[in-house]
């Protein structure tokens, strides 16, 4: 058996705490530590290239508090179908109302401003957002079929935090212009 290559690695003070702390925690080698991040990162690597470290840390958030799921889009689709095709649709709409209305109290504790609301919810799939001054933003939808849900949602967010915007449809976008933010 041919002997492991050795390095050497120079670390700053706060790096070199993370990986002894890290090391503790995992109970194993230095040596072992860094192999296992190295594999950890080439196995990944395309999520932290693709993907701003934000939205990463923004689903991890949601998932690890238990109250968000990940959902299949074509299961989604469906479900909005069938609230739409449904005899008691409008109850629906109105607890769909409700639980916006928490959200934006939730988020007005936390002083979110508009760019960042829309930015987590683009993290949750609702659509593409498209940023085109600092006050416009073009949310692509990919579907007509969710456009009711989530204009509500931005209603019914916005206006529970005290923000002004002007919310306009097209066939699967919205556009949100936003006239007061915090």
């Amino acid at each position: 058996m041919k002997a492991p290559e050795r390095i050497t690695v120079a670390m700053d003070e706060d790096t070199f705490a993370v990986f002894k702390k890290m090391r503790d925690d995992l109970g194993i080698s230095q040596s072992e530590l860094m192999r296992e991040a190295l594999k950890f990162y080439s196995k990944h690597k395309t999520l932290f290239e693709s993907i701003e470290d934000k939205k990463v840390y923004t689903h991890a958030e949601m998932l690890s508090a238990g109250e968000h799921i990940i959902l299949d889009v074509d299961h989604w689709l469906l479900f909005l179908s069938f609230v739409e095709s449904h005899p008691d649709k409008e109850k629906f709409w109105n607890l769909h109302r409700e639980v916006c209305q928490a959200h934006a109290e939730q988020f007005k504790h936390k002083f979110y401003r508009v760019e960042y609301i829309l930015k987590r919810l683009e993290t949750c799939n609702f659509f593409k957002l498209r940023k085109t001054s600092k006050s416009d933003f073009t949310l692509v939808l990919g579907s007509d079929v969710p456009k009711k849900f989530v204009k509500m949602e931005l209603e019914e967010i916005f206006a529970g935090m005290g923000f002004q915007v002007e919310i306009k449809e097209d066939f699967s976008k919205l556009r949100v212009k936003v006239l007061q933010d915090l």
